[in-house]
């Protein structure tokens, strides 16, 4: 069933929204009008219901944890709905950073922390991050350098200060997050950390900050000295 087929047309997603604007969708319409049909069994609305039940008590907030492998095994969820899932939350993500974060300069550690908190603190594997950043301190550049497993992600100098030159950067700073959520900082964290100084000091353009993201909790390096 399509939203157009469903009985009372004063309950559609796409009138409600014409009418009283898409803040006063719930959640479940919200998703009903993205995905936009169900099955020949259930309507959109049903499909979109399910589909928040399946993340429990987090509800929409799962999408942010989720897979197209995880979407597709919910009853009137296909690949083509789910790609355009997982589009929508990676678009909002990077809607709000773009208007919280643009144009800022990142002065403390815990600022970082706060930009790179919500991609990070939900992966499952570690992941390595590179902001590169102008002589005013602003984000000019932020790539994913590297995906390792659970715990352990493989760092090339060469290829973080390779990304640093090309974005014209001033300064680097260097995140991972540690998916247990706790950002105690490892040996091999220490090591990395001054590989990656060094390595600048050469280059010209200075590591000012190693930081470890957990869950809602971090780990400067700068601020404990190390750096």
């Amino acid at each position: 069933m399509t939203i157009s087929e469903l009985k009372n047309k004063e309950d559609l997603p796409y009138e409600k929204c014409l009418k009283y604007g898409p803040a006063m969708l719930s959640d479940e319409e919200l998703i009903a009008v993205i995905i936009r049909s169900g099955t020949k069994d259930i309507s959109c609305l049903d499909v979109a219901k399910k589909l928040i039940e399946h993340y429990g008590k987090q509800g929409i907030l799962g999408l942010t944890r989720t897979s197209v492998g995880e979407l597709v095994g919910i009853d009137g969820i296909g690949k083509v709905k789910a790609i355009m899932l997982m589009c929508i939350v990676e678009l909002s993500r990077r809607i709000y950073k773009a208007g919280r974060f643009c144009g800022k300069s990142y002065t403390h550690a815990s600022e970082i922390a706060e930009y790179l908190m919500e991609d990070m603190r939900h992966l499952e594997s570690e992941q390595l991050r590179l902001l590169v950043l102008d002589n005013g301190l602003r984000i000019i550049g932020d790539k994913v350098i590297s995906t390792g497993t659970v715990n352990y992600t493989c760092v090339s100098p060469r290829d973080i200060y390779r990304e640093a030159l090309i974005r014209g950067g001033v300064y680097i700073v260097v995140s991972h997050n540690h998916p247990s959520g706790i950002c105690k900082p490892s040996g091999q964290d220490e090591e990395i950390t001054i590989k990656l100084k060094n390595a600048g000091e050469m280059v010209g353009i200075p590591l000012i900050d190693h930081i470890i993201i957990g869950d809602k909790s971090y780990f400067s390096f700068k601020e404990s000295g190390f750096i």
